[in-house]
């Protein structure tokens, strides 16, 4: 079933579950992605402003995904993968492939440019794609800092299990673990895999949550949630989650920001003059940020 055929659960009076978002699904060309955040219900949890499902997708030989360079500010984005790999680039020199369980944190402050490509010799064959990408903005006192890029490898996750769970902490804390990867603001990313029958309990550290259903079909407060759906979570109390059958979910949240955030393209702010700039220097190639390898770019759209 496609995310928009599927009928949003409504919650319970009083549960846990304040709202349930349906993501917007476009085909990029046999190459699907599903826009989570933002949405008409909901425009961000915590710091994540942004949230895209991309795949599960099958590649014939010779084809791949190729997001020619293009600019960030004020903003980190995040790249998660379950299957497949990418091949990033960026105009500070880096080029890192990311692969399942690693995460690229790449902090764009004043100005970035990079590059999203599958590599020529995963092209040599057929390969699938599945993963996560999603935006942190930054903290108004931060969005004019440095840009920087971190890769953490799969194995530098902590992972926690039991009792039919398995938590690996992407970013921030949680099941008892932190993670190592460098953040500017106060948030959480996990992700969850429940066996059937296995219960989760969602902290109430943080004021903004939300659940990301990846497969299968979970049960908060006695309504069923199938996957393919957000749940943001109302504030203040711990959340049990329970697997009616194996499910694989993303949490994450974070302390509200700290003030409205403008977004336009790729660019985050919280003043809009600042966006304008921007545009106006990516239109005017004014932000001298090449991509070493890379000579392609896409034009501020219209």
């Amino acid at each position: 079933m496609s995310p928009q055929s599927v009928v949003p659960e409504i919650p319970k009076a009083g549960s846990a579950v304040e709202t349930v978002v349906i993501p917007r699904t476009r085909d990029l060309g046999g190459f699907e992605v599903r826009r989570v955040l933002p949405s008409a219900q909901r425009r961000m949890v915590g710091p994540f402003v942004f949230f895209d499902q991309m795949g599960p997708a099958l590649f014939e030989t010779g084809h791949g995904i190729d997001v020619r360079p293009h600019p960030h500010i004020g903003l980190a984005t995040v790249t998660y993968l379950f299957d497949g790999s990418i091949l990033h680039r960026d105009s500070l020199g880096s080029v890192q492939s990311i692969t399942p369980g690693d995460v690229n944190w790449m902090t764009a402050g004043r100005g970035i440019v990079h590059s999203e490509r599958t590599a020529p010799d995963v092209r040599r064959a057929a390969h699938s794609l599945f993963g996560l990408q999603l935006w942190v903005a930054l903290p108004a006192a931060k969005e004019e800092t440095d840009p920087g890029f971190d890769h953490y490898p799969a194995g530098t996750l902590p992972t926690i299990e039991g009792e039919g769970v398995t938590a690996r902490i992407v970013a921030g804390a949680g099941f008892g673990a932190r993670s190592p990867v460098a953040t500017l603001s106060k948030l959480f990313f996990h992700d969850l895999k429940l066996a059937a029958g296995a219960t989760a309990s969602i902290s109430a550290e943080h004021e903004e949550r939300a659940l990301y259903l990846i497969k299968g079909r979970v049960e908060v407060d006695g309504t069923a949630y199938e996957a393919g759906q957000l749940l943001a979570l109302a504030p203040g109390r711990a959340v049990d989650v329970r697997a009616a059958a194996p499910a694989r979910l993303a949490a994450l949240g974070g302390e509200p920001l700290d003030g409205p955030r403008h977004i336009w393209w790729n660019f985050v702010s919280s003043r809009p003059e600042r966006i304008e700039q921007a545009k106006e220097d990516w239109r005017r190639d004014r932000f001298n940020l090449p991509v070493p390898g890379d000579t392609e770019f896409i034009p501020l759209p219209t």
